[in-house]
């Protein structure tokens, strides 16, 4: 693959990363896209797609994106996007 290929790729993946967290909650900092594109590993990047798609929280996004490549599984409630709604909050994890 050429070089601008991967690049591409990377492009792709953290543009695709910022829409899901767009759509799921809202406005996002600036700090935290600047985050998002310091990120140079794919795996990395498409494990936080997943994330940003189940998190239930903003919070739990950023805490996922805070631990880097130690974190790789996404399992339990921590994980249910409908998760907020069951206990009478928003999807943006504000309390109605």
């Amino acid at each position: 693959m050429f070089q601008y290929e991967h690049e591409a790729d990377y492009v792709q993946d953290r543009e695709d990363l910022l829409h899901v967290l767009r759509m799921r909650f809202g406005d996002i900092a600036p700090g935290i896209v600047e985050k998002i594109y310091e990120i140079n590993d794919l795996e990395n990047l498409e494990r936080l797609i997943l994330v940003a798609a189940n998190a239930p929280t903003l919070r739990i996004f950023l805490e996922e994106l805070e631990s880097g490549n130690a974190s790789f599984k996404l399992v339990g409630e921590r994980f249910n996007p409908i998760d907020p709604i069951l206990e009478g909050r928003t999807p943006y994890g504000q309390e109605k």
